[in-house]
């Protein structure tokens, strides 16, 4: 129940993380007030549900693999489909190579 859990957290920290960084660019350089505190506050969140899923017993590699892999997958994504940011190759490679990674970091924490 406690892995289920930390999973959740991690799940709720890289939405949240997410959606810090999507808000980024509407803060004008954290000089828009509610977008920026909509961002720091969703960063805020992120990094205390890593560190509750961590204490929980997710491994620090895995936990900020996973967290930081997926959450650069999904802004790659959201970028193209919203933002107006191309996709290249270059980008398509470099995500195929971060996921390839948390892949290999998980396979590697199993006992």
């Amino acid at each position: 129940m406690e892995a289920i859990m930390a999973y959740l957290l991690l799940g709720l920290a890289i939405g949240a993380e997410v959606l810090g960084t999507s808000l980024l660019k509407s803060t004008d350089g954290f000089s828009r007030l509610w977008p920026t505190v909509a961002s720091l506050t969703a960063y805020a969140v992120s990094f205390f549900a890593l560190a509750i899923a961590i204490q929980k017993g997710l491994q620090v590699g895995v936990g900020y693999a996973i967290w930081s892999g997926l959450g650069t997958t999904l802004i790659v994504i959201i970028g193209a489909l919203f933002l107006s940011e191309p996709v290249t190759l270059v980008k398509v490679v470099g995500v195929a190579l971060v996921i390839a990674g948390v892949v290999v970091l998980n396979l590697g924490g199993v006992h």
